[in-house]
């Protein structure tokens, strides 16, 4: 698996430690004692339940291994670890015998996973500075890939042949991560139908977009003859989640080049954090516009979302 056993041990194993309030410069709050020893008493991060399950939940997923399923002679579906993993965590949450886990673990684990993210984007700069010239001969290939952020605008027809309105602008203009949300909202406000629409793609993609991409990627190895440094640089969308989802099955595929994926699949990553967001404030978020407004009174429908009533 792309994050080692012992990576996971390691950082999720940490503690938290807070000030005592006595002599740390800030001023003193009435309830501030109260909350820090109440949070001192119950620390999240010493919910052992948590990660022995999750630990167990690591160690099912490497037994078991990566998993080819042949469809033809050369092509063939790779399932991760990392698909086990979910899987198996979001029954471990449903099951109800299973009482450990509930809605508190799941934020602990939401905060957890900002540390191996880190674990990960840390592996990947090494990675990029041990190709950096490498990475430097690709030329304008790197920015020019960065087009790829405009793909989503494909999918604003169907959107608005589902029904969608003005909520389509925020769904498609970008793959709706931290940075694009923040662009809508400023642009239209919270309780704006853009806003929405951006919401709601945020909030599928951090459910199921590592398993969506981690299939996409799988199924475009097998069907595309493109290069391997293409797939690591189409693997930077610009969420580091997802971009860890993407790299596992390119590095089956290719085991033999190994820090160049990583090379490429960081720094097109790094790229698309910080380049992309100019792209949807300059280019994606005004051309999703104006496709809307050419294509909205031609094959739009009545409005699936609820009316608000007036007041």
């Amino acid at each position: 698996m792309y994050l080692k056993i012992w990576d996971i041990i390691n950082i999720y194993f940490g503690v938290v430690f807070i000030p005592d309030g006595k002599n740390d410069g800030h001023v003193e709050h009435l309830y501030r004692e109260k909350t820090d020893k109440r949070i001192l008493k119950r620390n999240p991060w010493r919910d052992y339940r948590l990660h022995i399950t999750v630990l167990i939940l690591v160690v099912i997923a490497e037994l078991i291994g990566t998993i080819k399923i042949p469809i033809t002679k050369d092509v063939a579906i790779t399932i991760m670890p990392l698909i086990y993993t979910i899987i198996l965590g979001l029954a471990f949450y449903l099951i109800k015998p299973i009482k450990w886990i509930g809605r508190k673990q799941a934020r602990i684990a939401e905060g957890a996973m900002m540390l191996f993210i880190g674990v990960l984007i840390a592996k990947l700069a090494v990675s990029s500075g041990q190709s950096i010239s490498l990475i430097f001969d690709m030329g304008p290939a790197l920015i020019l890939q960065e087009l790829g952020h405009l793909a989503t605008i494909l999918v604003l027809p169907i959107a608005l042949l589902l029904g969608f309105k003005k909520e389509a602008i925020g769904m498609t203009n970008s793959i709706g991560r931290e940075p694009n949300v923040a662009v809508v909202v400023d642009k239209y406000g919270f309780n704006s139908p853009e806003s929405r629409g951006v919401f709601a793609i945020f909030i599928i993609g951090t459910v199921i977009g590592t398993i969506f991409i981690s299939f996409l990627v799988t199924m475009s190895l097998s069907f595309l003859p493109l290069h391997p440094y293409a797939f690591a640089m189409a693997s930077g969308v610009g969420s580091a989640s997802m971009n860890a989802a993407a790299i596992g099955p390119t590095l089956a595929a290719f085991p033999g080049m190994e820090t160049q994926i990583e090379a490429f699949a960081g720094f097109s990553n790094l790229l698309s954090f910080c380049v992309g967001i100019y792209i949807v404030i300059f280019v994606a978020l005004p051309l999703t516009e104006k496709i809307y407004n050419w294509l909205e009174p031609k094959i739009g429908k009545d409005s699936i979302m609820p009316k608000k009533e007036d007041e």
